[in-house]
């Protein structure tokens, strides 16, 4: 995903000027090209994620759109102040990119897991909060935030998440993208869960089981009407997503909550623990049952009880 996130954004900086990267010292071997094809719109500022913050607010008040670049928590939570009260309030152009959510730095230990940034972006006011399921989803949101004026995150995938679209998708901020349709139930999946959701909706269909798979890349705005229109027709749904709560599933909780339709819900996230694993991400995310199966397993639950 960072891949396709630097090269959408190298092509749109060569056509508009007022593009600028931030980093905070990261980025060796992703962010180079644009740091050589755009030298005076590229800033390293250190270990300073509040100080990049700040920079990237008084660019933007003078015109400029600026999109900011760190590991997972680092430009998110170590600069939640500067977001809130500098980019959010005064409603500026400024993209904050975090590279590696969930457990993408399992290995690298608590500091480096990225499981809350759901929770904190979507309730900051302003802000469009997106996580792209695949690389595609990834090039798509990066010209559409780049698009769409004032506060604006966007959460990746560190690297490797594979193709899961077969032809490029419509996406609209605000909008789910259907991949696969099915009357038994609905899995909703955001960001880098899209291959699990994908990969239970083909355990279910060997079983005769046929799901609809939804990517709510969008959590702000969120798409109430797709979720209702889901609870609805299926009337099961479960949430899927690399994220602890307050994420995914406590926004469509919510939908459903406020709404007439009461379909059987159940949320899959990643459980609060002691910050003590780490690990690969595949390990970390088996220690919190986060898979294909229990997916497929969680989605027979509700249609057995």
């Amino acid at each position: 995903m960072r891949t396709a996130f630097i090269d959408t954004l190298n092509d749109l900086a060569s056509r508009d000027e007022r593009i600028w990267l931030l980093c905070g010292d990261l980025g060796f071997s992703v962010l180079e090209p644009f740091a050589k094809n755009f030298p005076n719109r590229y800033v390293n500022v250190g270990v300073a994620e509040q100080n990049m913050t700040g920079v990237a607010a008084g660019l933007a008040l003078s015109g400029k759109m600026v999109f900011t670049y760190s590991i997972a928590n680092f430009p998110v939570i170590r600069c939640l102040e500067q977001i809130r009260n500098d980019v959010c309030a005064h409603n500026l152009n400024v993209k904050i990119v975090s590279v590696g959510g969930g457990f993408a730095y399992g290995s690298a230990g608590y500091t480096h897991h990225g499981t809350e940034d759901l929770a904190i972006m979507r309730v900051l006011p302003n802000m469009t909060v997106l996580a792209p399921g695949d690389p595609i989803e990834t090039k798509l949101l990066t010209i559409a935030a780049a698009e769409r004026p004032g506060p604006c995150y966007l959460r990746l995938g560190k690297a490797g998440e594979p193709i899961i679209h077969t032809s490029q998708p419509h996406i609209e901020i605000g909008k789910v993208i259907v991949l696969r349709e099915g009357d038994a139930g609905t899995v909703i999946s955001t960001g880098a869960t899209l291959g699990m959701a994908m990969k239970a909706a083909n355990e279910l269909a060997a079983l005769g089981v046929s799901v609809t798979v939804l990517s709510m890349p969008s959590l702000s705005p969120l798409d109430k009407d797709a979720i209702l229109l889901a609870a609805k027709n299926t009337g099961r749904i479960v949430t899927v997503e690399n994220h602890g709560l307050g994420g995914l599933g406590s926004a469509v909780a919510e939908v459903l909550a406020e709404s007439s339709i009461h379909p059987r819900f159940a949320a899959m996230y990643l459980q609060a623990r002691p910050a003590k694993v780490a690990g690969s991400e595949a390990a970390m995310y088996a220690s919190h049952n986060l898979s294909p199966s229990a997916i497929a397993a969680k989605m027979m639950s509700l249609i057995d009880s």
